[in-house]
């Protein structure tokens, strides 16, 4: 590669490096401190990057919440998917969705497990604001997988597949809820085994 190439690729490796680190910082803080508690000079410091390498890379502390709304969500749907992997038919599919949340609270959080990070974050937002969207439609994805499995569960029954879909999402939630209240993932422990004796019963 010559020296221009060499020089023209090193700033992008340096903005993209600058990126993960910002949003690393956020998601820290975001979570351990809540997103309005949180302000620019806290996350380029605990970055390690100028200000202006926030800008460079968001266009506004908003543009870097609904980064952070997608990382988690892209994380939350990783744990899913190697949780998905080890299941077998409709019943470990729809267990996998559970165990992926117990994953996530498992997590070495810096100030302990504080619950959902996307719900915690839309509380925090305005009824109107895109980040809340984008959570709504992440709690409606993890619904639509427990139907998916569901209905391969219950072959020729998609209305039952659906309405045990929400109910079991509405536990699933209630369990995450309270399980960030406690600090701890034992509510989700129970709740899967609720889901699993729901699953024996259909």
């Amino acid at each position: 590669m010559s020296e221009t190439g060499t020089a023209q690729a090193r700033p992008g490796r340096r903005r993209g490096a600058a990126r993960e680190r910002l949003l690393a910082a956020a998601a820290r803080r975001f979570y351990a401190d809540g997103v309005a508690a949180t302000g620019i000079d806290t996350i380029t410091a605990e970055a390690g990057v100028a200000k202006m390498s926030l800008y460079n890379n968001f266009s506004s502390k908003a543009d870097l919440v609904m980064a952070y709304l997608d990382a988690r969500h892209e994380e939350w749907l990783g744990l899913y998917r190697r949780r998905l992997e080890e299941a077998a038919g409709g019943r470990g599919g729809v267990l996998a969705v559970f165990d992926a949340y117990a994953d996530h609270a498992a997590f070495a959080y810096e100030h302990g497990f504080r619950g959902c990070g996307l719900l915690n974050a839309a509380a925090e937002l305005p009824a109107a604001d895109e980040g809340r969207a984008s959570v709504r439609r992440h709690k409606e994805q993890v619904e639509d997988l427990l139907a998916g499995h569901l209905e391969d569960l219950l072959p020729g029954r998609p209305e039952e597949a659906r309405t045990t879909a929400e109910h079991l999402s509405f536990l699933l939630e209630g369990a995450m809820a309270r399980a960030g209240l406690e600090g701890a993932g034992t509510r989700l422990e129970h709740a899967r085994t609720m889901a699993a004796d729901l699953l024996d019963r259909l």
